[in-house]
């Protein structure tokens, strides 16, 4: 009876899949010859790779596609390489086996990432915050946010715009319209506010710019 319940105990059992995991950027190949791949993030959050210890790897690369077959691995080394960041992979060994998973998603449970000072925001909790200027006005909703090398820039985009048209009756009516996008420098003097509580970002921007 103790050789059994030795027998189960010791077999190994699935890491079970966190809810939280967040897409932070995917494998673009190997580092170098001994088993360091090269990770392309996707965003801002750099330092959410460098900071977690435990990575959920999956294909595809295509970030609007849920990652399939995800598995966690063990990072042992990572470090920023320009842009990118090189890591070192708890079972991956040799160049062959670091290029074998280029492609592959990154995903890190949203609890581990390192808690940010005041006035510092990840991307990815900027994405959907309704935008108004100083005036009150509706700008429309975070898209994206792309980064010019200088500072990043945050991508507004008019949610169901409208215009006003006559119609064949020479009636005024009101119809869909193309959405226009605003592209913000994301910097203090054009961002006085972000309040993540009440989902709004505030900025010194006008409707006609």
């Amino acid at each position: 009876m103790s050789e059994s319940k030795t027998l189960t105990s010791s077999l190994a059992t699935p890491t079970p899949l966190p809810a939280d995991l967040i897409s932070v950027g995917h494998i673009t190949g190997a580092y170098g010859v001994q088993g360091w791949v090269r990770i392309h993030p996707y965003s801002a959050e750099a330092d959410a790779l460098l900071h977690a210890k435990t990575w959920w790897l999956g294909k595809p690369e295509v970030r609007s596609e849920a990652p399939a077959n995800v598995h966690d691995v063990e990072k042992l080394e990572a470090k920023r390489h320009g842009d990118d960041v090189v890591a070192r992979l708890m079972g991956v060994v040799g160049r062959d086996a670091a290029e074998g998973l280029k492609g592959t998603v990154v995903q890190i449970s949203r609890s581990h990432f390192p808690v940010l000072s005041n006035n510092e925001f990840y991307w990815l909790d900027l994405i959907g915050l309704a935008v108004e200027n100083l005036q009150g006005e509706s700008l429309g909703v975070v898209a994206d946010l792309i980064d010019n090398g200088a500072h990043p820039i945050l991508r507004v985009v008019q949610s169901n715009p409208v215009k006003v048209e006559i119609n064949s009756a020479q009636e005024a009516e009101v119809v869909p319209a193309a959405a226009r996008e605003y592209l913000i420098p994301f910097v203090e003097r054009f961002v006085p506010n972000v309040d993540q509580q009440s989902k709004k970002i505030t900025v010194d921007w006008g409707l006609d710019y």
